[in-house]
């Protein structure tokens, strides 16, 4: 039999397109980070926070340069004065400016939540990954010793801290920061044991990788979406929390201005003299509502389920 050959010409093949209705692309690609930031900034509540937030740390700098009087200076002869051209905020029972006295205020008490948060960051994020990333008898053993740590109050722990320690600033933050990391540890805990047992962490393994070199470059990074919201929104409890203590004289101490302690002198006589309350606690409510909402924007941004 014969071999017979075929000839084949351009005109025999037909060119195949990818117009379809399936093969069309309907969403430009984009890295999750990219995405999140996209979202946040379509989120218009979020976006004002984060202008209020800045406002406010720009004045906490600001804002004593600027104010025409001294915080700390007093000026017996004008005491109490309500809000005037003079004196924007009015003045307190010694005559001291509280215009610029709630900027000193709003500098300490920022530095007080973004110090705890901060520490609150390391630690939880350290511990909580060590937890979820070999799991088991390690596990257990740190997860007790954090559920016995979160049981201690921390009313109870500032008060012992103040029995070897002057009370300060620092004494404050280091108060918060004793039980407050427990919580971001338990989350970063819980998205650990989530993303451990995924293929890239196993590819990572099987090449050689230590746990060490999974953990920081591997797991943590894909979890700093709720690490982030959970550090947002720890900023405004730990600020709350030095009021609180201000107020109760476990925190920062007169003649040192937050906003806790122009509360505390404020309440005596909050009737007569309202705008010396009024001043610190509406900056304290404002500063707390903008991360609330700037936390609910960034939460919403990287939950996976709210992706169109």
């Amino acid at each position: 039999m014969a071999d017979s050959k075929i000839q084949l010409t351009p005109d025999d093949f037909t060119k195949l397109t990818q117009n379809g209705p399936s093969e069309a692309i309907k969403r430009e690609s984009v890295s999750a980070w990219r995405d999140a930031y996209e979202r946040v900034k379509s989120n218009k509540p979020a976006v004002v926070s984060f202008w209020i937030l800045a406002i406010l740390v720009v004045m906490a700098i600001l804002g004593p340069i600027i104010s025409p009087h001294d915080p700390a200076s007093n000026n017996l002869q004008m005491t109490n004065q309500p809000p005037s051209s003079e004196y924007w905020f009015g003045t307190d029972d010694l005559g001291r400016d509280m215009f610029s006295r709630t900027w000193v205020g709003a500098s300490i008490s920022l530095r007080v939540g973004i110090f705890a948060a901060l520490i609150d960051l390391c630690f939880g994020v350290i511990y909580g990954g060590m937890m979820g990333y070999f799991g088991g008898r390690v596990d257990n053993i740190m997860n007790r010793f954090a559920e016995i740590l979160y049981a201690i109050p921390y009313l109870l722990v500032v008060i012992l801290l103040l029995v070897v320690m002057e009370p300060s600033l620092y004494t404050v933050v280091l108060a918060l920061s004793i039980t407050g990391w427990v919580n971001m540890a338990w989350i970063v805990r819980g998205q650990i044991m989530q993303l451990k047992n995924q293929e890239y962490v196993l590819a990572s393994r099987s090449l050689g990788a230590g746990a060490g070199r999974i953990l920081f470059r591997h797991l943590i990074p894909n979890a700093m979406g709720p690490i982030i919201v959970t550090l947002t929104l720890t900023v405004p409890s730990s600020i709350f929390a030095e009021a609180f203590l201000s107020i109760l004289g476990l925190g920062v101490r007169s003649p040192s201005a937050s906003w806790g302690t122009m509360i505390s002198d404020a309440i005596s006589g909050w009737t007569y003299y309202p705008w010396r309350l009024f001043f610190p606690a509406f900056f304290i409510s404002l500063t707390m509502l903008a991360f609330n909402i700037l936390g609910d924007g960034l939460r919403d941004a990287f939950d996976p389920k709210m992706k169109k």
